[in-house]
């Protein structure tokens, strides 16, 4: 384990979860707002665990705000294509992997937790059973991933080093160049591989990335649970094992849960929060966590009475929304390998063009389905997203045609992707932590305004981008907002240390290079300097 970094374990009566929710709070009267004591807005992971974290502390008293129709947040399923039997599939739009399970004599990741709890079924992701391929159809450039990892290692480690001695953070492009690995921009089954090793995960290329936060995120997670993902494909959907914490606190339609509640201002100070929504109602709360995605703070799609200040806009703008886009296809055969999990694809031109397919087909996951999803990423996501279903559609066949020229493809019988980009209540998959940008400046993103509070995978230092960041992250926030209401602090077992009151914030962010270096010595020479002699 290259970062030494402190975890604390979190480990979670099997109940039944809550079918179906139905929004029953009436439009308010003129003048007046429902009063509550905690406000939460948005029903994602962070709020329901938020929610049952108040709870858990005697705290009843809350109202949750979700924009749709239902919880879960951006762990989202829909139907897709049909079965032998003309019943669809369900599908994932959304979360789709556990990261690091756990052991059994070890930390246990809370979803995988939940996942045994509410039996969600899974399959273990083999990373290992994955074919390569180029326009040509099969090829076996299998030995850059063992050149991948061996810089990968070294990069990590010196990751490792920069966090521990609080050095200069580094793009991972840079990070990984200095450990050996430097495709050229003409090598494009290089750039697939590095694709699927990095911008797979982080949404993101290596260039757009931190090396020490990139490295800590994911070490943290497959070191400190494991380093076994499981893919989810129940046909209930991922976002049951949500709707069976909130059966937990919840009874079916609780008024304390209003769905189909937009949220179009949130207005604060040190003495309570008042939430307006587009229905014309209002909440009038002491204290109001916001779960909203970092997409919607940065599309400004809820405004915010005062404005945020200065240094919490800074680190909304900082901070980046990574899109990530699964194209599902189905047909009614399987022309392709029915053992194998992956496909990587090199386009000879476009590096991350359709690069990643997964089989569903496979046994262990839906055996028999036919279906197929290839994933894109950022630039491509914007790029599929701005055009219409056919033309993406004849984008993807003719990068399967390429893949497997000996087959006789037919059109899918079914095809479909989410528009992450422009979901009013998303605006993109997850964040990343760009490079340059420490932990202060993360520490403004999540910190609190007056009593309005901020949880979310975005405001996870740790975990940030991971389905597992938001439930730590509504769990901190739901802890220490009961903490305020009941008068007492928060401690942390794994590190000692209590924290009573709100969150630390930092007015003022410096740069690293003191105004005295600023000089001739390191080059920094204005145009009056220039009128020197040389002795």
């Amino acid at each position: 384990m290259h970062l030494q970094l402190g975890l604390a374990a979190i480990v979670g009566c099997a109940v039944q979860p809550v079918a179906a929710y139905v929004a029953q709070q009436p439009r308010s009267q003129e003048g007046k707002c429902q009063k509550t004591t905690v406000a939460i807005l948005g029903a994602g992971m962070a709020g329901i665990k938020a929610a049952q974290t108040l709870s858990n502390a005697s705290i009843h008293d809350f109202v949750i705000l979700e924009y749709r129709d239902t919880i879960g947040g951006r762990a989202w399923h829909t139907n897709f294509g049909k079965d032998e039997n003309g019943d669809p599939y369900v599908v994932e739009m959304g979360a789709n992997w556990i990261q690091g399970i756990g052991t059994a004599d070890g930390p246990q990741n809370p979803i995988w937790t939940l996942a045994k709890e509410f039996n969600l079924k899974n399959t273990f992701a083999n990373y290992d059973n994955v074919s390569t391929y180029n326009e040509n159809g099969y090829a076996d450039y299998s030995h850059l991933f063992d050149e991948y990892d061996a810089a990968d290692e070294i990069a990590n480690a010196a990751a490792g080093t920069i966090l521990l001695e609080n050095l200069l953070d580094q793009t991972a492009r840079t990070g990984l160049a200095l450990a050996g690995w430097k495709p050229k921009n003409t090598d494009m089954e290089a750039q697939a591989v590095e694709w699927w090793n990095w911008d797979f995960e982080d949404a993101y290329t290596p260039l757009e990335s931190s090396l020490v936060f990139g490295y800590a995120g994911s070490n943290l997670t497959w070191n400190g649970f494991s380093d076994e993902d499981n893919f989810v494909w129940d046909q209930r959907g991922y976002n049951t094992i949500i709707k069976g914490m909130a059966s937990k606190f919840l009874k079916a339609n609780d008024t304390r849960l209003r769905l189909n509640t937009q949220v179009t201002n949130v207005t604060y100070s040190d003495k309570g929060v008042t939430v307006y929504n587009s229905d014309g109602t209002c909440v009038q709360a002491q204290y109001a966590l916001c779960t909203f995605s970092l997409g919607v703070l940065q599309n400004d799609a809820v405004t915010f009475t005062p404005e945020l200040p200065y240094w919490k806009q800074t680190a909304i703008e900082k901070f980046t929304m990574g899109t990530y886009t699964k194209i599902f296809l189905q047909f009614n055969e399987t022309f392709w390998p029915s053992n194998t999990q992956y496909f990587l694809y090199a386009d000879p031109k476009l590096r991350g063009w359709y690069p990643i397919w997964q089989s569903l087909s496979t046994p262990g996951f839906l055996p028999g389905s036919n279906i197929l999803f290839v994933t894109v990423t950022n630039q491509f996501s914007y790029h599929v997203e701005s055009q219409s279903d056919e033309e993406t559609k004849a984008e993807v066949m003719a990068v399967l045609r390429k893949m497997f020229p000996d087959k006789d493809i037919p059109e899918p019988t079914a095809f479909m992707y989410p528009r992450w980009s422009t979901e009013p209540w998303s605006y993109g998959s997850y964040s990343n932590w760009p490079a340059s940008t420490g932990l202060e400046e993360h520490q403004n993103l999540r910190a609190n305004t007056g009593r309005l509070w901020f949880a979310g995978e975005h405001t996870s230092p740790s975990y940030f981008g991971f389905l597992h960041g938001a439930y730590f992250e509504g769990l901190d926030a739901g802890r220490q907002i009961a903490a305020l209401l009941q008068g007492r602090c928060v401690y942390y077992n794994s590190t000692m240390e209590r924290l009573c009151g709100p969150r630390t914030h930092y007015e003022t962010l410096h740069g690293i290079t003191p105004l005295a270096d600023y000089s001739a010595v390191n080059g920094w020479i204005s145009n009056s300097f220039y009128d020197y002699n040389d002795e």
